[in-house]
């Protein structure tokens, strides 16, 4: 099956957040299956080029229709850990992608209209015939209304799309223009039935056009799937999910064990797995000499996360003094996008500067993340929402027991270790419901109090995370499901 995925990221080459991540491991796992699998791009100029092999300027003569004037672009061909991937590079005045950033301009909403446009037009004017294009979030939500509306009728009318929602908060909201830029026509799409926005008059939803047009859509776990139907997550689409539903599936993300992996992981020190745990314990020494705590008989707590108030910012501030208050460490790894949330995480961190057994690196390095995840001994997420979340999936592959809000995919992979109805093998961490400051710490405290009473017990927790299987494996067979569903 020949599948091309357009999206704004890729890992390891262009990545903000979970999006790269799974558009790499799912792009790995169909080839390992004997597909034939593309991913297209835009060019930024802030992507990682020492992480694309052979780029390779391959076609030099694709002009995108743009209001009423064409834009000339080139296309370059790499590889990126052995994914086929095509890069988009416009050349024109707006300056699309060499803004020094991925996102987080007042133009974003033009810039991807346009990528999705130059994207279909590449494809139809290389000859490619995708069976399925696989389209990521409200970037490229806008490809199944062209592949529809335009493409269809241009000598694509056997390629299916398929749309994947990573996260509800963000949608597209947007003026008319960006159908008038897109060369739609504006009347015919500016209806309820079709891109509408249900509560802002007037406006362009490039989502909910996405889930309309698409001949299936997924999201990344199966309780996100139901809670975005069904509850405020649906963040105002809960009636076109819910119209929707028969082409709507839940599909859990997968993580990557070639690179998050205790047993291979170039990036710590010492190598390990359920039957030699003493190694972690190497690495949670390692950790503390690193970040200058205490080397003391104590629990090690982590949050490894990116700081904004879906990961629960309020939860997290409260978590790091009940940690120290329970004679626990506490490190944190993050930054957030907002000035005034990374100003108070910076006054935390003045606060408690001198303290032996607190950390806060406000920032991302991914040595150390990894580090973190080998010598924690817990990873807490208490997130208001989290369509998947791969942070809980990596501490369990790496013996680091999550403490997690139920909610989205933290209610698909964690299971409370003393009331989950799973049988005990398949325990694995602590869960609390309530978004308040009493029900973490309940959820902390049961945690805290194993380690320190039982520790036999809770070396068996960590081994029950560790077995779990949380591969791309899987998650890839269902996506192939899906694609041969809808060609049929």
């Amino acid at each position: 099956m020949f599948t091309v995925m357009v999206t704004p990221e890729c890992a390891s080459v262009a990545k903000v957040g979970g999006l790269g991540d799974v558009v790499q491991g799912l792009a790995q796992e169909l080839a390992i299956r004997g597909n034939n699998v593309e991913v297209i791009l835009p060019k930024y100029d802030c992507m990682r080029y020492d992480r694309i092999w052979d780029l390779t300027k391959t076609y030099t003569d694709l002009w995108v229709p743009f209001y009423d004037q064409w834009i000339h672009c080139d296309v370059y061909f790499g590889f990126v850990d052995n994914i086929k991937c095509f890069f988009i590079e416009p050349h024109s005045e707006h300056n699309f992608f060499n803004r020094g950033k991925y996102y987080g301009d007042v133009d974003d909403v033009a810039r991807f209209a346009f990528f999705s446009r130059a994207a279909l037009e590449f494809m139809l004017k290389s000859g490619k015939q995708p069976d399925v294009i696989h389209c990521h979030d409200w970037q490229t939500a806008l490809i199944p209304v062209l592949l529809y509306e335009v493409y269809h009728h241009l000598g694509m009318g056997n390629t299916r799309a398929c749309f994947t929602l990573h996260n509800m908060g963000h949608q597209g909201i947007t003026g008319k223009e960006v159908l008038m830029q897109s060369g739609l026509d504006v009347t015919k799409l500016m209806t309820a039935e079709k891109m509408l926005d249900p509560h802002h008059h007037d406006a362009v939803n490039l989502m909910k056009g996405g889930i309309i047009f698409s001949n299936f859509v997924t999201t990344v776990s199966p309780t996100y799937a139901f809670e975005i139907q069904h509850t405020e997550q649906g963040q105002g689409l809960q009636g076109v999910l819910q119209a929707n539903s028969s082409k709507l599936g839940g599909v859990l993300n997968g993580i990557n064990y070639d690179i998050w992996n205790p047993e291979v992981d170039p990036l710590i020190p010492h190598h390990y797995n359920k039957d030699a745990l003493p190694n972690k314990v190497k690495n949670k020494q390692a950790l503390r000499q690193r970040l200058m705590l205490r080397d003391d008989f104590k629990p090690l707590i982590a949050v490894v996360s990116r700081l904004d108030k879906q990961k629960g910012m309020d939860l997290i501030l409260h978590a790091i003094y009940y940690a120290l208050s329970q004679q626990a460490q506490f490190v944190l790894l993050g930054a957030a996008a907002e000035d005034s949330i990374n100003a108070k995480f910076w006054e935390v961190k003045h606060e408690l500067n001198d303290n032996p057994d607190c950390h806060l690196e406000i920032g991302y390095d991914e040595e150390l993340a990894h580090l973190i995840y080998a010598g924690a001994d817990m990873i807490l997420i208490p997130s208001i929402y989290e369509p998947c979340g791969l942070t809980q999936m990596i501490g369990l592959k790496y013996g680091t027991v999550p403490i997690v809000r139920h909610t989205g995919g933290l209610a698909d992979t964690v299971f409370d270790a003393n009331y989950s109805d799973k049988p005990y093998e398949e325990r694995n961490g602590y869960v609390f419901t309530d978004v308040h400051p009493l029900a973490l710490e309940s959820a902390m405290n049961r945690a805290i109090g194993l380690w320190y009473k039982y520790p036999r017990y809770f070396r068996q927790l960590r081994a029950n995370g560790m077995r779990q299987d949380h591969s791309w494996n899987h998650s890839g067979q269902d996506y192939v499901n899906i694609y041969e569903h809808i060609r049929s």
